[in-house]
């Protein structure tokens, strides 16, 4: 499917090599300031050609909101995004020998067993290109959250290959320096730390070079990218489910290249004892007059340490939450690697064309923070403590019909797309 959610609702269209990259928001509440200009620099942080180390593939990525707003506010009606394509290269995969075989690692395979078709030039679908749908929506709601919670969301990278940011990095817990950074870092910081994006310039450095050698060896390589959200207020989430942390795995592990996810203690909380990763609750220290008057949910209680990453129960507990990303090494390398015919009768050498990254992550960073805004606007929208929610079976029901109704004119909506195009001025 390309749609995700239901009360806030992200649907994504367009192809690598196509007209344009276009999503429709349903469920953006009215009455939000929203122009281009608070959806352009996530754009521009994810946007090619930033440095050497990225693809060289050169597009703007200039954003144009279609409809859902009037007079630069939100209409509470769907919202129309689009990002032409302008430095599209099909001719890249004019070679037929890209008719023939798979690319190793590619959806190619995949794509036509299930579809019986699939893209000529580019992944199609499949493209990270696609994720430009992903942060554009996730922009908006960042800024809805930011509004409603002062939720800030951050993202960094946090290891190239083997180099990594931190010494233990599967401890993201009870590692000091990590949080540090988990209570003070902003997103300008990590931007002052380009072309990776890695908090500490001499790592920054080491990672920089690592992607730089194995461009010019025609390879790639994986990292990952960790997530902070902060001033997440207690009770968003649902039990069993629909749990806040199974939400942001959802959304985070539908982004191209993505292998593995983890919160809070993660994978190293299996080597702890109880009595270690227990977190004790502690009063919450008082608010400031000023923060008092923003009329901002807080919680009354804290704990004192979060190797629950921010989350119990599925629930958030009003803590910094906090997850991990894995990235695998891009597919698409232009060395001689062995694959099979389609049909196959045998095997062949393929080298893949086209411009791509050596390493996704430095441009994975807005991408992440993207799909943590919109996994959690859907649960800000869904909270059940919203003052706007009511309860029983005729809530059920009229939530059903309105997301009944959604699908049909979103469909409508991606057809017309596909098949008229849209004007971008």
């Amino acid at each position: 499917m390309s749609s995700i959610g239901q009360v806030f609702r992200v649907t994504t269209a367009g192809e690598s090599h196509g007209r344009a990259i276009s999503c429709i928001i349903d469920g953006c509440p009215p009455g939000l300031d929203l122009t281009e200009a608070d959806i352009q620099p996530q754009l521009n942080r994810r946007r090619p050609g930033q440095s050497a180390i990225t693809t060289p593939r050169n597009e703007k990525d200039r954003v144009t909101i279609n409809s859902g707003t009037e007079n630069g506010v939100t209409l509470g009606t769907p919202i129309l995004l689009t990002v032409p394509n302008e430095d599209q290269r099909p001719r890249d995969y004019g070679d037929k020998t890209i008719d023939m075989y798979p690319r190793p690692s590619h959806a190619d395979w995949t794509y036509l067993e299930k579809y019986g078709v699939k893209a000529s030039s580019g992944g199609g679908r499949s493209s990270a290109r696609e994720t430009i749908a992903r942060v554009a929506a996730g922009a908006v709601a960042e800024k809805w959250l930011k509004e409603s919670y002062n939720i800030e969301i951050v993202a960094f990278v946090s290891s190239v290959g083997t180099i990594k940011l931190f010494a233990d990095t599967d401890a993201m817990s009870t590692d000091p320096a990590f949080l540090s950074l988990a209570e003070t870092l902003t997103r300008e910081q990590v931007d002052e730390h380009l072309p990776v994006r890695c908090p500490d310039d001499a790592i920054g450095r080491a990672m920089e070079a690592r992607i730089a050698e194995l461009r010019d060896q025609h390879d790639s390589t994986g990292g990952t990218v960790t997530c902070i959200i902060r001033n997440v207020p207690s009770g968003l989430g649902e039990p069993c489910f629909d749990k806040l942390q199974a939400s942001l795995a959802h959304g985070v592990m539908s982004i191209p290249a993505v292998k593995g996810f983890e919160y809070g203690s993660g994978f190293h909380g299996a080597e702890m004892t109880g009595s270690k990763h227990n977190d004790p609750f502690v009063p919450a220290p008082a608010l400031d007059a000023a923060t008092q008057r923003t009329g901002i949910p807080r919680s009354r209680l804290q704990t004192k340490t979060n190797h629950s990453g921010g989350i119990q129960g599925g629930i958030s507990n009003g803590m910094p939450i906090f997850f991990r990303v894995a990235f695998k090494p891009p597919a698409t390398i232009s060395q001689d690697q062995i694959t099979a015919l389609y049909d196959g009768s045998g095997e062949g050498v393929l080298a893949a064309k086209g411009r791509h990254d050596p390493c996704v992550v430095p441009r994975a960073v807005p991408i992440v923070e993207g799909m943590a805004a919109i996994m959690n606007g859907r649960n800000g929208k869904d909270n059940g403590n919203d003052k706007d929610k009511d309860n029983g079976d005729d809530h059920d029901k009229e939530n059903e019909r309105i997301a009944n109704e959604r699908i049909a004119n979103e469909r409508i909506a991606i057809e017309r797309i596909a098949h008229e195009g849209i004007a971008v001025h």
